[in-house]
């Protein structure tokens, strides 16, 4: 006998679900989750290039003093060459002629004052503002030297440069320093900074108005099914259209149409239940009310005895036919909560349970199991429920002298339940019905609802399982006889399970 794999694995349900899976994923405050989309968006985005601004205006400010160091220690360069081209040393001392000219101009430019100061290198001579501070590692000669420092308290920029003060005779330098006041370059890398904190924030404001015209246009679809869902009628639970929708709100349509169709599903199952309810009560209802008028208008005591009697039994089919109603509609539609259970030992019970009406139908009613615990996850209610109408069937259809025998086992990776009976069996071509609502074999006249086998299959299918009908045997003549009917459940592996397990 081929097994065909289920098509889901029960082991994904409930608390043994699937392992748990770790991964960090920023989360938001919950009272974050009222806000729209786009307030959300904007409150994160906007932070972060704020900052990125910030982080840009201080590189900009970085940028605008180098740019502004360089252009203006050329200046100082070019006032340190003017004074050494006026240094002479021809009458034997040191003279300076100053460019006094070149001096004010550049005090205009500088927007502060100049100082200038020329002396030898071991400071016997010094003409100028005495006390320019030096650069604190020594001088190269005809390589200039810019640094930031103080003069009388004031900060200041000084240009530095050595050159050898009577070229026929080395070992001597002449030191040129000129200094002017940062205020004007610090005013030229404010007004660039001020520039570039104005473009800045003209650029985040476009950005921003863009992202939320851009976010909106982006939610119109949302937008568009939120108004179609709310003009739908109140039975319409028909699949929502996930083709226009964007990419990342897919997965949350497939969702609702998820529910959605359990939805249609638990409805389906209630309108089954009310149009079975009144299909297989509305005759024995009917037939109860005329045998209770009839009981009423006789007077034998034997026949009035004859007409309880059968009363009694109507009720008792009446009662059996609920029952078996309302287990059909448990299994088609009633959340179950699953469970690992040793599927062995909750046959053994049922069959148990079943010696009685075996004794009193004068049938043999047999167990063959396989060593071991026979471990699947499912509902130990509904399970007991299938096996308990598999054995009322064989031993209500076999006759008194018969044989049902309860074979338990494993086939691959799917537990194996079957009952095998001596009864009249189901004629081949009509085996394939077998397990719908209300079908009964052509070749049975014992009354019946026909739907001991539905409420198996609908069990078998809720936990990932099948069931199969076939014949029990052949006979010498090669004909079938018998009937055997087959419930297979996928396994679950024991070694998982340290706890006791169910149906014990």
């Amino acid at each position: 006998m081929t097994l065909t794999p289920p098509d889901a694995d029960p082991r994904r349900q409930d608390g043994q679900q699937s392992r748990r899976r770790w991964s960090w994923r920023p989360s938001l405050p919950a009272r974050w989750h009222r806000f729209s989309v786009r307030r959300t968006l904007l409150t994160l985005v906007l932070p972060v290039m704020l900052a990125a601004v910030g982080l840009e205006l201080a590189l900009t400010w970085g940028t605008a003093l180098q740019a502004a160091n360089s252009a203006y220690d050329r200046s100082l360069l070019g006032a340190i060459k003017a004074i050494e081209s006026n240094v002479s040393t021809e009458t034997g001392g040191l003279s300076v002629e100053m460019p006094y000219r070149l001096l004010e101009f550049f005090e205009l430019t500088a927007s502060g004052q100049v100082y200038f100061r020329v002396s030898t290198e071991d400071g016997l001579v010094e003409i100028g503002n005495a006390g320019l501070p030096l650069p604190a590692q020594p001088l190269k000669t005809g390589v200039p030297r810019f640094i930031d420092a103080e003069y009388f308290g004031a900060p200041v920029r000084v240009g530095a440069w050595a050159r050898e003060l009577d070229p026929e005779r080395s070992g001597r330098r002449l030191i040129i320093q000129v200094a002017e006041s940062t205020n004007s370059r610090n005013a030229f890398s404010r007004a660039l900074l001020i520039q570039a904190m104005w473009r800045d924030l003209l650029t985040v404001t476009i950005v921003a108005a863009t992202l939320a015209l851009v976010i909106g246009w982006a939610l119109r679809p949302l937008d568009r099914l939120r108004r179609e869902v709310e003009a739908r009628a109140d039975d319409d639970l028909s699949p929502v259209d996930e083709s226009e929708v964007p990419a990342d709100a897919a997965p949350l349509v497939r969702a609702i149409n998820h529910h959605l169709a359990r939805q249609r599903e638990l409805i389906d199952g209630r309108r089954r239940f009310v149009d079975d309810a009144s299909h297989q009560l509305r005759t024995p209802l009917a037939t109860l009310a005329t045998m209770v008028g009839y009981a009423r208008r006789e007077r034998d005591p034997e026949r009035l005895a004859e007409a309880l009697e059968a009363l009694k039994a109507q009720i008792e089919d009446t009662v059996r036919r609920t029952n078996q109603m309302l287990a059909l509609a448990r299994a088609d539609t009633a959340q179950v909560e699953m469970a690992p259970l040793a599927l062995d030992r909750l046959a053994e019970r049922c069959a148990r349970e079943s010696w009685p009406l075996a004794r009193e139908q004068g049938i043999d009613l047999g167990v063959e199991r396989e060593p071991g615990d026979i471990v699947v996850l499912g509902h130990e209610g509904q399970l007991r429920e299938a096996l308990l109408n598999l054995l009322h069937n064989a031993l209500r259809y076999t006759p008194r002298g018969g044989r049902v025998t309860l074979q338990i086992g494993v086939d691959g990776p799917a537990a194996l339940i079957r009952v095998v009976d001596d009864g009249p069996g189901i004629p081949a071509d009509e085996r394939p019905r077998a397990g719908e609502r209300f079908f009964r074999g052509s070749n049975v006249d014992l009354p019946g609802s026909g739907l001991g086998l539905a409420i198996v299959r609908a069990i078998a299918r809720r936990h990932c399982g099948d069931m199969e009908v076939a014949a029990a045997r052949l006979d010498a003549g090669g004909l079938e006889r018998g009937t055997a009917v087959t419930l297979r459940l996928p396994l679950q592996a024991p070694a998982v399970f340290p706890f006791t397990l169910k149906a014990g």
